[in-house]
């Protein structure tokens, strides 16, 4: 672990969540592993909040859930991915966070149940994400959503996904998002940056954990996937034209320099880009937010960046 110091709240969190999938999970068998993640993520769910209208849709075979804020519509749509490694994760395990940011940016989230990996490796999220996409943008008004006006977010496996949709959009010519949360993300598929020495054996996420979570998704080393700038938004020279961008990276995270790259590769590019760098907190973080007060301010403010960003298409 990094010698820096960390949230207290954050650690409390940790210690908990570790009782249920330690680092050595990581080499369970794939069911083993879902059913612990899945068990701690109950664990730690927290109540939506009573006045939202939830439903569960199914979108040419995906499974997706759909979180409406009471009041006029229609209201801008966010497309939520998850995170896991691409490996882990559904719709039940980031439940309380989608209803929270639903709720505290009023927007409609419709969360996407994508196909795992390593059943189903890059570019199956992808294959995926543009389905939902399509479909809010077809029947958006239908769901109470104001098609013109959509932003993807994701946190960790789910802000590669959204980075992967926005150069997708731009490269066929389609209607581009309004903006990009990216969430603690994973961009790269270097592991031997800084941060991911620094932090190989941080609370909640492990460098080898981060190594196994790659390798399903992308393959064999040395394949396409690898080189994929879809896959590994890091790789990509073609940044331009892309929608303004909220990054949010955590000092405590092997990922923390996927964010920061990423940031600066924008920023190159000339698209607007927002970093908030949290000094005290892990990989997610999100999580801890109702046992961690430094938790709770950085999830605030991922609301506000999509309260801005969907609502006035601009940064906070």
């Amino acid at each position: 672990m990094t010698t820096l110091p960390v949230d207290q709240g954050m650690l409390a969190f940790y210690k908990e969540l570790s009782k249920l999938t330690p680092p050595e999970s990581a080499t369970w068998p794939l069911p083993r592993q879902r059913a612990a993640w899945d068990k701690v993520c109950a664990a730690f769910r927290a109540p939506r909040p009573e006045r939202l209208m939830v439903e569960d849709l199914d979108v040419e075979g995906i499974h997706v859930r759909v979180y409406r804020p009471p009041g006029e519509s229609p209201k801008p749509g966010v497309i939520y991915f998850h995170g896991g490694g691409w490996v882990l994760g559904s719709c039940e395990t980031h439940d309380d966070m989608c209803a929270e940011l639903a709720d505290q940016a009023d927007v409609v989230v419709v969360m996407v149940d994508y196909r795992l990996a390593p059943e189903h490796p890059h570019p199956a999220q992808l294959e995926d994400s543009h389905k939902v996409l399509a479909w809010m943008r077809s029947a958006g008004r239908a769901l109470g959503i104001d098609p013109t006006r959509i932003i993807a977010a994701g946190d960790s496996a789910g802000g590669q996904m959204t980075a992967a949709l926005a150069q997708s959009l731009r490269d066929q010519g389609l209607p581009q998002l309004r903006g990009m949360v990216l969430i603690y993300p994973v961009l790269g598929a270097d592991t031997e940056t800084g941060s991911y020495i620094r932090n190989a054996h941080a609370p909640c996420l492990t460098r080898e954990e981060m190594i196994y979570y790659l390798e399903s998704f992308l393959g064999p080393r040395g394949g396409a996937n690898w080189r994929d700038p879809y896959a590994v938004p890091n790789l990509s020279t073609r940044l331009g034209n892309l929608p303004p961008a909220f990054i949010t990276v955590a000092a405590h995270d092997p990922l923390c320099d996927d964010g920061l790259i990423f940031r600066d590769k924008l920023l190159a590019a000339g698209v607007p880009v927002a970093l908030r760098e949290e000094p005290v907190l892990a990989h997610s973080y999100m999580r801890a937010r109702h046992v961690s007060a430094a938790a709770m301010a950085g999830f605030k403010a991922i609301a506000e960046a999509v309260r801005s960003l969907s609502h006035e298409g601009r940064l906070p």
